[in-house]
């Protein structure tokens, strides 16, 4: 095939116009002394620049060294940049010179290597001195690698060849010491600067802002005679992250022009702040948006507990026709998990598979959970057994999620083939591990892992290890022994350890206990309402009804009021709410009728209420059982049996704890209906079927 190649035309040598010329028998080769003043310095394209390296290769014009530093200056160019090439021509030259080193260390950084740009460097100093061309460059390969100490050396050695006060090297000495939380050397870099750019100032502002002090990145900012986009840009994102949005948006509303970064740090810092109607208001005003615009307001949306809004917005963004990020993803996947929206996370796994996402990374490790909190524990396992490169996080997200189901048997069964795979478990893996042990009353064996995690794998127990293992005592009824272990604990016990050992002195009636427990508890947390709610319930079942009206006396001193019971059920894409005796629901008539149908059949199947739940003070039996018949659960069941497809699964979500009676009731009516009932309370899943539930009646 001839070779082609571009020429200028010698008759329009001021325009753009390009004639070609073909290198076939008829034209013969030119001369390798021609070939770098009439085709090199015309070259403006990767193919044109392969053109003439094949070229000076056949014609032997590749042994002139300025055909070579020609070529290497054309591969390492920005409008072409193919390291690789520029590499191989680089190996050719005999004795590179500065301006050669430094084409090929900027190549470096252009291509994000920039370890390999410092390899090279300690190559150059070998052959030359480098100069205020070099020096720039290799302190920006340090910055990117956050490579401070390696920094220091090129600082000094900036110093000692007299370039130590050079804008450029200086410039980037602050860039550096900024990036690495140097603050204070970046500063006395800044100070001793006799000329100051733009990067100069504005590094150093982000640098201030980085490490928190906004004021002095502030009065920094007001001593600048010039400013640019970066400039506003930084200060806006460091008062954000600071937590003074008000701050920011009176300097973002100062902003000559606004970039779409700006944007995005306002509405991260109001989402920060809780403040997400303001963050929805700016991303409305968006003349236009990027990826990371969605993904913030997405985040947001989630970090703030408001996941209807989150997922609200990801179909925005399906409706755009935009493949959606992997960080928005992870997001709507916690999301779905915050609602245990099942089929909108079914609809986003098919989202990931439409689009190509690969799951061997933290995407894997999101949908396990994602399945794993909304009840469906065979759907997390498919993924995770579909995962073919499975790393720490996907074993330990698939143990956490059995965990929470109460699988103790197939959690340790995965922990010893994780082990097995040479997979070392980190901190979070225990706590699945010993949160299954307590979920199945596995206290020798919680004892076992917890010692484990510490002689065998050199991981220190955080407060939340000790927290599972607080709850596996309590659980078994060990109560002492959990007494002991919290005051032998190293670290200050938190609210959620102390509310362990009040709910196990409740469930086990051990007042005196859960006395203690209750005044920690409430000197640690006063605002815990849990506290108030297990110890009046704790009071009720041991008939302290004197005890019980001084409880509810002091929630009412300090404000605190008692979550109502609440479990919400999903069908065809809507979450249905019911408190206890809720008459609010469009199909309020069929839901109490079913109601009455589902008490005759638990009647039939020989059921007596439990009436020692019922914990008020109530004479009457009649009225207690009236009581529990319209506890939340049971009209999210009936819901269920009137609107889903018979055999399909009823999933439900409660905020409390299942108490005794319902718990016994879901049982019968899963048999009675023949229907798996999925139940996720405020600690655990249970999976009721065939009359029986997953817990064996341990929770």
């Amino acid at each position: 095939m001839p070779c082609t190649c571009s020429l200028p035309d010698p008759l329009v040598n001021s325009s753009r116009k390009r004639a070609m010329v073909q290198l076939t028998p008829s034209h013969p080769l030119p001369p390798p002394q021609s070939l770098s003043f009439s085709l090199l310095q015309s070259c403006q394209t990767l193919k044109e620049a392969t053109q003439l390296h094949a070229l000076s290769l056949k014609t032997g014009a590749f042994t002139n060294p300025s055909i070579v530093s020609r070529l290497l200056s054309l591969y390492a160019h920005p409008s072409i940049n193919h390291l690789p090439y520029a590499l191989s021509v680089f190996s050719h030259l005999p004795n590179p010179n500065l301006i050669s080193f430094n084409l090929l260390l900027k190549s470096h950084l252009t291509n994000h290597r920039s370890h390999d740009a410092l390899l090279l460097f300690s190559r150059l100093l070998h052959h030359h001195a480098p100069d205020n061309f070099t020096l720039p460059s290799v302190v920006k390969a340090c910055a990117r690698l956050g490579a401070v100490a390696e920094g220091k050396q090129v600082h000094a050695l900036a110093v000692k060849i007299g370039l130590g006060l050079e804008m450029y090297v200086q410039s980037s000495l602050v860039s550096l010491y900024s990036k690495c939380g140097a603050i204070g050397c970046a500063r006395k870099v800044f100070d001793e600067m006799r000329e100051r750019d733009l990067v100069a100032w504005n590094s150093l502002i982000d640098g201030y802002a980085r490490c928190g002090r906004v004021d002095v990145a502030v009065e920094l900012f007001e001593e600048m005679e010039e400013r640019d986009e970066f400039s506003w840009t930084v200060l806006v994102d460091g008062l954000s992250k600071c937590g003074q949005v008000e701050k920011a948006r009176e300097v973002f509303e100062r902003m000559p022009s606004k970039n779409v970064v700006s944007w995005n740090a306002m509405i991260n810092g109001y989402m920060k702040g809780g403040e997400f109607e303001k963050a929805r208001e700016l991303f409305g005003r968006m003349g236009s948006r990027d990826v990371i615009s969605w993904n913030s307001m997405i985040a947001g949306y989630e970090f703030n507990g408001q996941f209807g809004e989150a997922l609200e917005l990801f179909r925005e963004v399906l409706e755009e026709d935009v493949r959606p990020s992997p960080a928005a993803l992870v997001s709507v996947l916690s999301a779905v998990s915050g609602l245990a929206a099942l089929s909108k996370g079914r609809m986003v796994h098919s989202v990931m598979v439409k689009h190509g996402f690969e799951l061997e990374g933290v995407l894997g490790t999101s949908l396990i959970d994602m399945y794993s909190k909304c009840g469906s524990i065979d759907s997390a396992m498919a993924v995770f057994e579909g995962i073919q490169r499975k790393k720490v996080g996907h074993w330990t997200a698939i143990i956490v999620g059995l965990g929470m189901h109460g699988m103790a048997d197939q959690v340790l069964q995965l922990f010893l083939e994780m082990r097995t795979n040479g997979m070392e478990p980190h901190g979070i893996t225990f706590i699945g591990i010993l949160n299954a042990c307590s979920h199945a009353g596995l206290v020798d064996l919680g004892r076992y892992y917890f010692n484990m995690m510490r002689k065998d794998y050199g991981i220190e127990p955080t407060i939340e290890h000790y927290g599972c293992f607080v709850d596996i005592l309590c659980r078994a009824g060990c109560l002492d022994e959990a007494k002991d272990v919290i005051g032998s604990m190293p670290m200050k016990p938190n609210k959620f350890i102390w509310m362990s050992l009040l709910s196990g002195a409740r469930i086990h009636k051990n007042v005196e206990i859960g006395d203690y427990a209750a005044q920690h508890l409430i000197e640690v947390s006063p605002e815990t309402i849990g506290c108030y709610v297990v110890l009046s319930n704790m009071y009720a079942a041991a008939d302290q009804w004197e005890k019980v009206s001084h409880v509810r006396e002091m929630m009412k001193k300090r404000g605190v009021r008692k979550d109502p019971g609440c479990s919400s059920i999903e069908h065809r894409g809507m979450l249905h709410e019911f408190i206890v005796g809720d008459k609010s629901h469009p199909q309020t008539k069929e839901i109490y009728s079913k109601l009455s149908e589902v008490r005759e059949k638990l009647k039939s199947a020989g059921h007596v209420p439990d009436t020692s739940q019922v914990l008020l003070c109530l004479e009457d039996e009649k009225e207690k059982e009236a009581e529990l018949e319209n506890h939340s659960e049971r009209l999210a069941i009936s819901f269920g049996l009137i609107n889903l497809e018979p055999r399909s699964p009823i999933r439900i979500i409660k905020n409390l704890r299942v108490c005794n009676d319902c718990h016994s009731v879901t049982k019968l009516l899963s048999k009675i209906y023949n229907r798996e009932i999925v139940v996720r309370d405020n600690s655990r899943f249970h999976h009721f079927a065939n009359g029986s539930c997953s817990c064996k009646d341990f929770w």
